[in-house]
């Protein structure tokens, strides 16, 4: 499996770019993929987003539908793709450690 080295850690990824194991989840895999997503600055959208994203997957086992993720935090998927310009699937879940999503995200 690839390896990333960021800031001192190191995560395994998959072939997709996704960390291997949602427990290996850190502060710094979020600042590895902000930098990677090409994110300036995270504000509290972005927090609200990932804190959903893994409060979800956490009772769940899978990451919420896209219609669930913004009736959740109450924001448009325009603004969503603002927040994560490669949107919710590849962007959000990736930044809060979610496996890559198989259905709509």
């Amino acid at each position: 499996m690839p390896q990333v080295e960021f800031n001192g850690e190191t995560f395994s990824i998959d072939e997709d770019g996704f960390i291997d194991d949602y427990s290996n989840w850190s502060e710094g895999w979020v600042q590895y993929v902000k930098k990677v997503e090409g994110i300036e600055e995270l504000n509290d959208e972005h927090h609200l987003v990932i804190a959903m994203l893994r409060e979800y997957y956490e009772k769940n086992g899978i990451a919420p539908m896209v219609r669930v993720l913004s009736k959740v935090t109450k924001f448009k998927l325009k603004h969503i793709y603002e927040l994560f310009p490669s949107g919710p699937g590849k962007g959000a879940c990736k930044m809060a450690g979610l496996p890559k999503p198989t259905g709509c995200v």
